[in-house]
């Protein structure tokens, strides 16, 4: 089993093996669009992250904040990935605040250009 050290690791190595993507090439996609900044701003995949880092990583519709703890260079289980890092993330929204945003209804957007056609033939527009 991989036990977390101090060395330097690559940001996009370092995200995957503390399971916060799911692939490698997932995370280094996010790296490079952006979706990761370590102490405040973007970098590249190939960036070293040490113990001390603040990651912030855009994943799931929600912000991460994480310290990072220990580095790992290999993908390890969820109990030692916990270890790796201290999650400064604000917590989720509750639910009923969720559930209280007003959603659109299934087809109620604009017409797909399917119903646009049929508008345009109901119309004489053709």
């Amino acid at each position: 089993m991989t036990q977390p050290d101090g060395g330097p690791v690559r940001i996009d190595a370092w995200v995957w093996a503390v399971r916060i993507f799911k692939t490698r090439s997932d995370a280094a996609a996010a790296v490079r669009a952006g979706h990761v900044k370590l102490n405040g701003v973007a970098v590249k995949p190939a960036q070293q992250v040490v113990p001390g880092d603040r990651v912030r990583i855009w994943v799931n519709h929600r912000e991460l904040d994480l310290e990072v703890a220990a580095t790992v260079r290999k993908r390890v289980g969820a109990p030692v990935a916990r270890t790796c890092y201290v999650d400064h993330s604000p917590p989720p929204p509750p639910k009923e605040i969720l559930a209280s945003q007003p959603r659109r209804d299934r087809g109620a957007g604009r017409p797909t250009k399917r119903e646009r056609r049929e508008i345009d033939r109901l119309r004489g527009r053709d």
